[in-house]
């Protein structure tokens, strides 16, 4: 023994809160910024000199002059010294992500990543932006809070070994990943989808997507993954299952409308879909948004500040009333305040649907389904209620949960739901 060298374990594999990627992320963002508070500034200077009488540059909202001299200039080196950084942060990319070792991204990275996504996805992607998630399918690791993108190179068989003739996707809510779905009640993990591939023989697959595009771009994007996912399956299938939370809901309505279209595969094997906490009919915190926005708008002073409001996504505006479809908001300005004009899209007839709706309240009464609801989606619209009849959802009375003094985000975490899956599903 004396002489020997001892030999050391392997380096515990670690998780990483920053990649080489966020550095040009960052400068992005930043350029971003940085024009979006000087166009603000201008903004209010020009309402400022309007009142007086002064004249408008180019438009209403520009200064002329010396002033717009001024703010063309600052907007011009900010263009200017973003492209720089952003040219060289490119180049220098590579050589960073050789120095990385392959550590994932950690849980945190993961959570800040999606809940920036779902306040400005779309102008992540519409910038290239690094931070950007594009849609994967995913399989999560048991033993470890880490899930794995499906590659499209490798056949499902090598990717899982273990597949059962009975697919469940999991779907998440606006602002979340997949990881989210495991939750820590009274020191137990809590995992709906675990527990109903434990217990019933589902093999989950988890979605992760951008929130903050428009439902309906979503939606299309998720009926063209599922389809390839369902003809790659290892085993023959004999069902598709879908639970789903929160925005995911409406995520799944669009994607089967538009697999149903186009004449896909994959809604002859839906069986079952379970909704929790869905905003069928949209949420007010979006509606009183819509409200700031018109507020900020009746004034010239305070006009410019508008522009504040409009930095929220499209899939957020999307939740005003619930929309699902592309007729819903194309060709309409999403921040202009307009009645509930979307098409209806009833529930299919060939699928059983389950829906679970959570109230803080701590029994049914009128006023508490109407002003409390899970503190984000009011308890009519989980439930599918709608005075206009063609938008009313009808879940059988059997098929519907109602939970009290729950919030919405507990519904992931609630036994009392884990419960009514497998008494629905079993």
């Amino acid at each position: 023994m004396g002489g020997m060298t001892p030999t050391l374990p392997p380096p515990k594999k670690t998780s990483r809160h920053l990649q080489s990627s966020d550095l040009r992320a960052a400068a992005l963002l930043a350029t971003e910024a940085t024009h979006a508070i000087t166009t603000l500034t201008e903004g209010v200077h020009q309402s400022v000199w309007r009142t007086l009488g002064a004249p408008s540059g180019d438009t209403t909202a520009q200064t002329r002059g010396l002033s717009g001299l001024i703010y063309q200039s600052i907007q011009g080196v900010t263009r200017l010294v973003g492209q720089s950084v952003t040219g060289a942060l490119t180049r220098l990319e590579p050589m960073l992500q050789r120095a990385e070792d392959s550590a994932d991204a950690s849980p945190e990275r993961t959570a800040f990543i999606a809940a920036l996504n779902g306040v400005m996805g779309d102008r992540l992607q519409a910038s290239a932006n690094p931070l950007v998630l594009t849609m994967t399918l995913r399989i999560q690791e048991l033993s470890a809070q880490v899930s794995k993108g499906l590659e499209a190179n490798l056949s499902l068989k090598d990717q899982i070994p273990g597949a059962t003739p009975k697919l469940l996707l999991v779907i998440h809510g606006l602002c979340m990943n997949d990881l989210q779905w495991t939750t820590q009640q009274d020191g137990q993990r809590i995992n709906h989808a675990e527990t109903l591939a434990q217990n019933l023989g589902y093999t989950p697959v988890y979605l992760r997507y951008n929130t903050g595009l428009h439902v309906s771009q979503n939606g299309h994007a998720l009926a063209a993954q599922l389809e390839q996912l369902v003809h790659n399956w290892p085993v023959p299938l004999t069902e598709l299952t879908v639970l789903v939370h929160s925005m995911g809901g409406l995520v799944t309505r669009s994607a089967l409308h538009y697999a149903s279209q186009d004449g896909l595969h994959w809604p002859r094997l839906l069986k079952n879909i379970m909704f929790l906490g869905t905003p069928h009919h949209g949420a007010p915190l979006e509606r009183a948004g819509n409200w700031v926005d018109v507020i900020l708008g009746s004034t010239p002073y305070s006009r410019p500040f508008a522009k504040l409001g409009q930095l929220r996504s499209a899939g957020v505006t999307d939740l005003r009333y619930g929309h699902v479809l592309d007729v819903d908001w194309q060709g309409h300005d999403r921040f202009r305040r307009k009645p509930d004009s979307r098409q209806p899209v009833p529930l299919p007839e060939h699928v059983a649907c389950f829906t679970v709706a959570a109230t803080r309240a701590a029994r049914r009464c009128k006023l508490a389904d109407q002003l409390v609801g899970d503190g984000l989606v009011p308890l009519h619209s989980a439930l599918g209620h709608h005075d206009d009849a063609a938008r009313q959802l009808v879940f059988a009375r059997e098929r519907q949960l109602i939970v009290y003094r729950t919030h919405h985000m507990q519904l992931l975490s609630n036994p009392e739901v884990t419960q009514q899956l497998l008494r629905w599903l079993g």
